[in-house]
């Protein structure tokens, strides 16, 4: 039954974004607008989930506000719609293809997000921040996914680079943020299961912290935070990686 009712959640909550972009497509006009459109499509995806599926959402910690990066563990298309849902203006580092996708890209592109190319990530935040200067641009909350990739739990994938370089470039605080969502809303498959899932905003990252031991920093409290989130839903994700990591030698 479990199953079933995820099959239909998946179908209805993508065939919901595509209506309610076409339906809501005039308020594109204005950033505001686009922002509510999302606002309430990530809104009715999250009170759905519950509703039907039994998965609450918590946030947890001090939600960030004004210019800041926010660093975050990325495990489904949920910590998305978390996040979005609790800071006051997100925008997404996301691939520059992503632009192009119907309903995500232009919605996407009006709420602010920074389209990048490998290798040139350093040009659009240059420009992001030129725009917001200039008043062309809202400042917001800079979200980017440090390991690139949604990370199954027990899965390990190293932190990218370019989240220091980002951080060096806005001269931001930095938000490190840990969930356990991935448990309960896979990033593969149907099956949805019931339980809470939270994202935790961690204490801030200074400006000014050099490359190499903000990095470690970033990696060390999401990872550790985010294996905390995820043993009060019964999963042990350091056992499971070192289990792994025995089977492969």
């Amino acid at each position: 039954m479990q199953w079933l009712k995820s099959l239909i959640f998946v179908i209805y909550i993508y065939l919901f974004m595509a209506v309610w972009g076409i339906v809501c497509f005039p308020l594109l006009l204005h950033p505001k607008g686009a922002r509510w459109v999302c606002g309430v499509y990530a809104s009715h995806v999250i009170w759905l989930a519950r509703v039907m599926l039994g998965i609450r959402s918590e946030v947890r910690g001090e939600i960030p506000t004004g210019e800041v990066v926010i660093a975050a563990k990325h495990q489904s298309f949920l910590d998305i719609m978390i996040i979005y849902n609790a800071v006051p203006a997100a925008k997404f580092i996301m691939k520059r293809e992503l632009i192009y996708t119907p309903f995500i890209g232009q919605y996407a592109w009006r709420l602010g997000c920074v389209p990048v190319n490998r290798g040139k990530r350093g040009q659009a935040i240059s420009k992001m921040l030129e725009d917001v200067k200039k008043g062309s641009a809202q400042p917001g909350q800079l979200v980017i996914y440090s390991q690139g990739t949604r990370v199954a739990p027990g899965d390990y994938k190293p932190y990218k680079i370019g989240t220091a370089a980002i951080y060096r470039e806005t001269g931001w605080p930095c938000v490190p943020a840990a969930t356990n969502v991935g448990l309960l809303w896979p990033r593969k498959g149907i099956l949805r299961k019931p339980g809470l899932a939270v994202v935790e905003f961690l204490d801030p990252i200074p400006p000014g912290v050099d490359k190499a031991a903000f990095m470690s920093q970033l990696e060390t409290t999401v990872e550790a935070k985010s294996n905390e989130l995820m043993k009060e839903l019964g999963f042990d994700a350091e056992s499971h990686l070192a289990a792994r990591a025995k089977q492969s030698v």
